[in-house]
This record gives structure tokens, sequence and C-alpha cells, in this order.
């Protein structure tokens, strides 16, 4: 499935993977180079109006990782319209808090489902 994306956001993509957040950057090994269960992960990828943190194309799957500014209710609410976006687009959306990549990496690993394609 092509997914289309607002060429605008190659840019501020591209600076999100340069600067990534603590919790992105600790999960990202797991993630890259096919390292879990054989998925082929892309980070910071645009889809429509949205950037996901992490996305697998095969599975039409999306990573979030959500950092303490998403206790907020005003980013709560964005996250559930891009959720609805998303889901639109056929996807299925996973998040993590970013406490529980910090300091619970291997228990979400290891949870993970093997889903097979």
């Amino acid at each position: 499935m092509k997914l289309k994306y607002n060429q605008k956001l190659i840019k501020f993509a591209r600076h999100h993977r340069n600067n990534s957040t603590k919790s992105e950057i600790k999960l990202w090994p797991y993630l890259k180079n096919k390292q879990l269960h054989g998925y082929k992960f892309n980070r910071q990828k645009p889809i429509g109006n949205y950037i996901a943190d992490f996305y697998y194309h095969r599975l039409c799957l999306v990573i979030e990782v959500d950092g303490s500014t998403h206790n907020s209710l005003e980013v709560q609410h964005q996250d559930k319209l891009k959720d609805e976006y998303l889901h639109k687009a056929g996807l299925k959306v996973l998040r993590f808090t970013g406490y529980d990549v910090l300091n619970n990496i291997e228990g979400i690993i290891s949870n993970y489902p093997k889903i097979y394609y």
C-alpha cells in the first residue's frame, strides 16, 4: 500500500530522526535492520499530515512512543486525531510510554506479538 504524505514534512521528519528522544533512541536498535522478528521499520515516517515514530509497511503497523508531553489533554486530543487518521488509512497503532521504553524495554520487546504476514 502506497501511503500519501505531506511533502513539507520530509525536512521535519529528518530533523526528528537526527534529534530523537531518549526513549526513541533506546527502542530503535530493537527495530532497525530487522532485529524484531525480521521486520524492517522506518523511523519518523511521514504519513498524511502526521509523522509516525516507527512504521513497518508490510504489517501496516505504526509504533508511537509517548513522552510526558502526551499527558496534557491537548496533546491527547491530537494523538486521538492522529490515531483516527492512521486507522482510516488501514494502519494499526501501538503506543508505549517513554517511561516504559526507558525502564522496561525488555518487557515490551518480549511481549511484542509475533505477527506473521
